[in-house]
């Protein structure tokens, strides 16, 4: 690599269609970690409400275990506050029954977004954690594989009669290898349907 940038050597050049999976690849990769970071924003538009959400336990909620997302949505807090001061004002005064009713609104509100918050993490956002994590983390070992590979048979190459041949075949048969596996991973996460393969 260094005599590739210093040196101005010319390394092994990969087709203009294994580039353009990669590209593609990048901007799924780049798409799917903002995507994921504005929709816990717009679920959450409190920083620290969203650190919660981030932090929900899918499998908990799978299993039931537990009812909410462990945050207080803002409007079960105004919720509680209405009906608090509507009850000790007294339901029998046109403002008090008025602040238990909206209070009570307010608190059915906040269990909905409860119940939107964890639905959208658990179909929505821990598919694409999971895309990030596992398919996208598998290409970048790929191509950082490949690019190892490319190196390793440039040099070989470059040393041609110092260097056995078989030791430059050999070199240039796992480039190969290795171009035609992350070709492979990038093309099959693109033509792959995100929203079948993970909801």
């Amino acid at each position: 690599m260094v005599s590739e940038k210093v040196g101005g050597a010319e390394g092994t050049k990969l087709d203009d269609d294994f580039r353009d999976l990669e590209r593609k690849v990048d901007v799924t990769s780049k798409a799917v970690a903002e995507v994921i970071s504005k929709t816990s924003e717009y679920l959450q538009p409190n920083p620290a409400s969203r650190a919660k959400l981030s932090m929900l336990n899918t499998m908990s909620k799978i299993r039931g275990q537990v009812k909410n997302p462990g945050y207080p949505q803002a409007e079960g807090l105004l919720g509680e506050c209405m009906a608090k001061y509507g009850r000790e004002l007294g339901e029998d005064t046109n403002f008090g029954a008025a602040l238990v009713d909206v209070g009570e609104a307010m608190k059915r509100l906040a269990e909905v977004k409860d119940s939107l918050d964890i639905d959208v993490k658990q179909n929505f956002i821990d598919p694409l954690q999971s895309l990030c994590d596992k398919d996208l983390r598998e290409i970048q070992h790929h191509l950082k594989k490949l690019e190892g590979r490319r190196l390793d048979y440039d040099y070989k190459k470059k040393r041609q009669g110092k260097i056995p041949d078989e030791e430059v075949r050999q070199a240039l048969e796992k480039f190969h290898e290795s171009k035609e596996v992350a070709e492979t991973s990038m093309y099959n996460l693109l033509e792959t349907d995100v929203s079948t393969s993970y909801s």
